[in-house]
């Protein structure tokens, strides 16, 4: 009987030993100096928490109360304010500050979104040209473009919501009829507009 149990315990003994030698194989130095203190070990491709938190879907429009009958994914500019808001349903929508039309060139309706460009060109309009004969008839998309990184076109009309290389006309009356944003903001707001969105200039 004192056979068989020796013989046991060594053998308990052997798996012990290789289960040991296995684990320290895997480990760094630094953590079989842990396991040997008596330390839990948890592997690297553990999570430390159950679920990843999402990151915020919009980190520069800011997330207000806004009550309309419009419908999510629509746009209202208010140029009074010189705000606009991308509507999220739920009595929500995302304000961003914008510069509007300067006197003599507002204007109040409804497009829809027919079209959207990263870095667009700018073919200044024939009546702009005639106020300003120095512009160009073409110029290429790039920061010193009036349009800025992106640019939301509005139905068939020469209006558009464009970023700018004027961040300092924000907020301000600015502009010859477009919505400017900064780009920062009208890049976060490219991503979430849909073709074919309503969009209501007040």
């Amino acid at each position: 009987m004192n056979k068989l149990l020796s013989t046991l315990a060594s053998a308990i003994l052997g798996i012990g030993l290789l289960s040991t030698a296995a684990l320290a194989g895997s480990l760094s130095p630094s953590q079989q100096d842990a396991a040997a203190a008596g330390m839990i070990i948890v592997p690297a491709s553990a999570s430390a928490t159950e679920e990843a938190v999402p990151a915020p879907r919009f980190k520069r429009g800011k997330i207000v109360a806004y009550e309309t009958s419009a419908e999510a994914g629509d746009i209202i500019v208010d140029t009074r304010a010189n705000r606009l808001y991308f509507i999220l349903g739920n009595g929500e929508a995302v304000m961003y500050r914008v510069a509007s039309a300067k006197r003599g060139f507002e204007w109040k309706g409804s497009h829809d979104v027919s079209a959207k460009a990263k870095w667009p060109d700018w073919r200044p309009p024939q009546s702009m040209r005639k106020r300003r004969p120095d512009l160009p008839a073409f110029m290429a998309g790039g920061p010193d473009n009036p349009l800025g990184a992106r640019a939301i076109y509005l139905g068939s009309s020469i209006y558009r919501i464009h970023g700018t290389n004027e961040p300092s006309s924000i907020g301000k009356a600015a502009s010859s009829g477009c919505i400017r944003m900064l780009n920062e903001d009208v890049s976060e707001l490219y991503r979430h507009v849909k073709i074919g969105a309503r969009v209501t200039v007040l």
